[in-house]
């Protein structure tokens, strides 16, 4: 394969395969540039707390780390948190990332840090996309879900704001117990605020995130399924975050899924870094494979056994190691993770019984 970076005028979420080596490189870069936030959500799985971690990576310390993720030059950095605009360096490390090449998304939480002025100043230091969450499609509920009143209406109002500044716009939605009978009232709300991508999150038990507010298997099919059915039907692409199975679904439900090359699954084409620096293969799969402050990132990703590990699906055990989807799926790592204790053993939420050996 080759190494050239996609085009950066390509919209975000837009279709069109990974050009480039999924094993050198990753399609997305998250970065919890801190972990302080003014919300106290459900189902955060930073844990975040108001005031900053004392040992977060310092601007010098950042800096440097962008300098090592240019060799992704193409990627998506998504600068997250915690509230990423608790960082007063925030435009400076926007700057430094687009001024290498990275294509540099933010998921501020809905509170008066987000104004016109400061948008347009991450804007203006080169930030390409704004994300932001939407958990219900009530304002009770999704006020419940992020432990702050008022926390829907604002979402909104700065959704709004972003596409008056010509962002594109991605809306961010975690599934739980509590709002899956709400996809369809959900999707109708991320089609008026003008979205091009719509997240969809599934809960994973880490963090806050309770495995009582999980989906269980059948739960995950269904809400699956019913995404599949909006596929095309809707003005903004979907993606399923957490929930690999949705390609097999797909599939399965005779939608385009695109080369199983350029799909971002845990440590697969995907990669997380903390406010402190440790570099796991997501946010949802806390296995610390290095710190940043001891080894690039950029060797982490590429060497460090774990990802080398989940990017072999040969490495797959249980009904995953069996599974003829377990190149386009390979199930949720994550919620492997946390359910059974093994980033490589089975998805314990995904219904799907392959029919015997590793034809599925």
């Amino acid at each position: 394969m080759t190494t050239t970076a996609p085009t950066p005028t390509r919209p975000f979420g837009a279709p069109g395969a990974v050009s480039w080596d999924i094993d050198r490189q990753p399609v997305v870069v998250a970065w919890e540039v801190t972990r302080a936030c003014q919300y106290r959500c459900t189902h955060c799985r930073a844990d975040a707390h108001p005031h900053p971690d004392p040992n977060e990576l310092s601007t010098l310390e950042a800096r440097a780390v962008i300098d090592q993720l240019a060799a992704f030059q193409g990627s998506i950095l998504v600068l997250t948190g915690g509230d990423p605009l608790q960082r007063k360096d925030l435009e400076e490390l926007v700057a430094h990332a687009a001024g290498h090449g990275l294509r540099v998304a933010l998921t501020p939480s809905a509170t008066p840090r987000v104004t016109r002025e400061r948008l347009t100043a991450l804007k203006e230091a080169g930030l390409s996309q704004v994300a932001l969450s939407l958990d219900s499609a009530t304002a009770a509920g999704h006020d419940t879900m992020r432990g702050l009143k008022g926390s829907f209406r604002r979402t909104l109002d700065i959704m709004t704001m972003a596409r008056e500044l010509g962002y594109p716009l991605q809306v961010n939605s975690t599934i739980t117990r509590h709002n899956a009978a709400q996809i369809d009232e959900m999707a109708e709300i991320v089609a008026g605020t003008g979205a091009v991508v719509w997240s969809v999150f599934f809960l994973v038990p880490t963090g806050r995130g309770q495995r009582a507010n999980m989906l269980n298997a059948h739960q995950h099919e269904q809400a699956l399924r019913r995404l599949a059915g909006l596929w095309g039907n809707v003005p903004f692409r979907i993606k399923a975050t957490a929930a690999p199975s949705f390609r097999r679904v797909m599939v399965q439900t005779g939608h385009p899924v695109g080369p199983a090359a350029g799909f971002a699954n845990d440590g697969k084409g995907f990669m997380f870094i903390s406010c402190t620096g440790d570099v796991c293969p997501s946010g949802f799969l806390p296995i610390v494979a290095g710190n940043v402050r001891e080894t690039s990132p950029v060797a982490i990703y590429r060497d460090a056994d774990l990802f080398v590990a989940l990017r072999d699906p040969s490495r797959l055990t249980g009904r995953c190691g069996r599974c003829r989807f377990r190149a386009e799926c390979g199930g949720s790592r994550a919620r492997a993770y946390a359910l059974t204790g093994d980033p490589l053993g089975e998805d314990p939420t995904c219904m799907y019984e392959p029919t015997g050996g590793t034809a599925g």
